[in-house]
């Protein structure tokens, strides 16, 4: 009994860190996916991503922190990973793209705007 209380308690601090996502940054909210990645960022800072590369896969789940730039780090303190994002979300003809650590990336309809 003990266990759980403390997992849960540690699930509400994870989920009471995170920042909502700034609104002149909402283009970024949404499921973004390409063959090898993807990323989901939701409107309460929460963001999921898993990336396939070299036979294996790297994921993140946690908090948004912060945007510097078009940048933007996730996770509780030294615990972070800061995401390069080299062409910030466009909209080509209701298509939306964004560039992720050199990785181009589409958002899902049912996110789109």
């Amino acid at each position: 009994m003990r266990l759980v209380l403390l997992a849960l308690a540690f699930i509400l601090l994870l989920c009471s860190c995170a920042e909502p996502v700034p609104a002149q940054k909402r283009d970024y909210v949404g499921h973004w996916q390409s063959p090898s990645m993807s990323l989901l960022i939701l409107e309460d800072g929460t963001v999921a991503y898993k990336r396939y590369k070299n036979g294996g896969s790297t994921s993140v789940e946690g908090p948004l922190q912060s945007f510097e730039g078009d940048d933007f780090s996730v996770g509780i303190g030294f615990f972070s990973t800061t995401f390069i994002v080299n062409e910030p979300p466009n909209n080509n003809d209701g298509q939306w793209t964004m560039v992720v650590d050199n990785e181009r990336l589409i958002k899902q309809p049912s996110y789109s705007h």
